[in-house]
C-alpha cells in the first residue's frame, strides 16, 4: 500500500506556493510519524529517486529503513533528521550524518534528500539543504560531502548551492528500475569555518 498526500490543487487551478517550515525531528517524533516518513520515502523511490532502493519497494521496507537504520543512528547521536512541512504534511526531508572516523571530526555527510513528488519545484530541496548546512555548523562541521546520481535532478541543485564536483564513479549503483547500472557524482562543500572543539 502506498501512502497518499492531498492534491496540491484542483484541475486548472494555480498551485499554492506556501513556504515550507523546516524542523529537526527527535527520535520520538520520527517514531510518531514513521508512517508518514515511510510514505515519503516510498513515494520518492516510486517517483524515480535513486536513494539506495530498487523497485518494487513496499511500505514495510520503507518503514524498516527508518526503524532499523535511522533511529539507531539518532540514538547514537550521529544522525539529524530535518523535515520540510507544508500545511501539516511532510513534504520533504534530509539527514545529516556525523558518523565519521576520529581523524575527520570536521566532516559530515548528506544522506537521503527527499522531496515528495507532489511538492517538487517549490524550493523545498534548497531550503532543506540550507537548514542542513546550519545544522552542520552548529555541530562544528565545516566540510560536507555527498554523492548523487550523475545527471539526476539533485546534481544541479547541489552545484547551485556551491558544492564542488570531485569526480564521477561509473556503474556505481543499480538504478531504481533494477535494469541497469548508474554512475554517481561525488561532491563537497566547505561551509563557513567553525571553531573546532578541543
Amino acid at each position: 500500500m502506498r501512502a497518499r498526500l492531498p492534491n496540491r490543487a484542483g484541475e486548472g487551478s494555480k498551485p499554492m506556493a506556501a513556504m515550507p517550515t523546516i524542523t529537526s525531528l527527535t527520535a520520538d517524533a520520527v517514531m510518531a510519524r514513521l508512517s508518514e516518513l515511510a510514505g515519503l520515502l516510498q513515494a520518492c523511490v516510486h517517483g524515480g529517486a535513486s536513494v539506495n532502493f530498487v523497485l518494487p519497494f513496499p511500505m514495510g521496507e520503507a518503514e524498516t529503513f527508518w526503524r532499523e537504520k535511522v533511529l539507531p543512528a539518532m540514538a547514537a547521536g550521529t544522525r539529524t533528521v530535518l523535515v520540510a512541512e507544508i500545511d501539516g504534511h511532510i513534504a520533504g526531508s534530509v539527514q545529516l550524518s556525523t558518523e565519521t572516523p576520529p581523524n575527520q571530526p570536521h566532516r559530515a555527510d548528506v544522506t537521503k534528500l527527499l522531496v515528495h513528488p507532489a511538492f517538487r519545484r517549490r524550493g523545498i530541496g534548497r531550503a532543506l539543504m540550507l537548514a542542513l548546512e546550519d545544522e552542520a555548523r552548529a555541530r562544528g562541521r565545516s566540510l560536507i560531502t555527498l554523492d548523487t546520481t550523475t545527471g539526476g535532478a539533485a546534481e544541479p541543485l547541489y552545484a547551485g548551492l556551491g558544492y564542488v564536483t570531485v569526480g564521477v564513479i561509473p556503474d556505481f549503483s543499480v538504478a531504481t528500475t533494477g535494469d541497469h547500472l548508474e554512475p554517481t557524482t561525488v561532491m563537497y562543500k566547505k561551509i563557513d569555518e567553525v571553531e573546532q572543539k578541543t
